[in-house]
């Protein structure tokens, strides 16, 4: 679908394609599957999944249900399943996603939170045991 090999094994029907050369600057919002190989400036809106291919360029929030990404994203990406960014992705901005896929080979800069509403609520902090006492 966006690289072979890479273990994905979800297969979409993609509903929408942005090729190589295209930009788009506003709100995009959609239903299914999109893939973007071209520039987008904005917001991303949607309950689906987005793929950016390698020579995508997103600079924008995006909201979403699944990310995979090789491309480029500078902006905060909020998905509720999964964020798959696959080299030579680059994602410049802040993740949170219960599921976060990072391949060897992608520059990320930027902070993740993975705490789900029902993982925060089981989350235990634990202290730990310092090998020597301090006496």
């Amino acid at each position: 679908m966006l690289k072979k090999g890479s273990g994905m094994t979800e297969q979409a029907e993609i509903t929408a394609f942005l090729g190589k050369g295209t930009e788009f600057k506003g709100v995009l919002s959609f239903e299914g599957t999109i893939r973007v190989d071209g520039k987008v400036e904005g917001e991303i809106l949607s309950k689906d999944t987005l793929i950016a291919g390698d020579s995508a360029y997103i600079h924008g929030e995006i909201t979403v249900g699944t990310l995979i990404s090789s491309g480029k994203i500078v902006g905060n990406i909020a998905a509720s399943q999964t964020v798959h960014i696959l080299a030579p992705g680059i994602l410049e901005g802040n993740v949170k996603t219960p599921k976060l896929i990072i391949e060897e080979g992608v520059v990320f800069d930027g902070k993740c939170e993975m705490a789900g509403e029902k993982k925060s609520a089981e989350q235990k902090v634990v202290p730990l045991q310092e090998g020597k006492s301090a006496s």
